[in-house]
């Protein structure tokens, strides 16, 4: 299972940054142990799905803990039986552009 996934408070602080959050909630999906990337806009991490909803769970809840009001966004890829995917089907992509 792939899963993308945006995490912050409702609010950021005087400047309007919710940047020391996320980095906290991605300090959590690192310590996690799966494998990971985070980019600009999103977060993805790769694993099966007790293993991965478990992380986001955390994230929820360590953001939950300093602000009243947390804002999610979560797609999955639910592929039973796929590993790896988390770089696979960039290369696959990239394999394309070459042609």
């Amino acid at each position: 299972m792939l899963v993308a996934f945006s995490i912050s408070p409702a609010a950021g602080d005087d400047s309007g940054s919710v940047s020391e959050a996320v980095a906290e909630a991605v300090r959590i999906v690192r310590a996690s142990g799966l494998p990971n990337e985070t980019n600009a806009m999103f977060t993805n991490i790769e694993g099966e799905w007790d293993e991965v909803m478990g992380v986001v769970k955390q994230c929820v809840d360590a953001l939950a803990a300093r602000t009243p009001r947390v804002s999610l966004v979560l797609k999955a890829d639910i592929r039973p039986g796929h590993t790896g995917q988390l770089t696979a089907k960039v290369e696959r992509v990239e394999q394309r552009l070459a042609e």
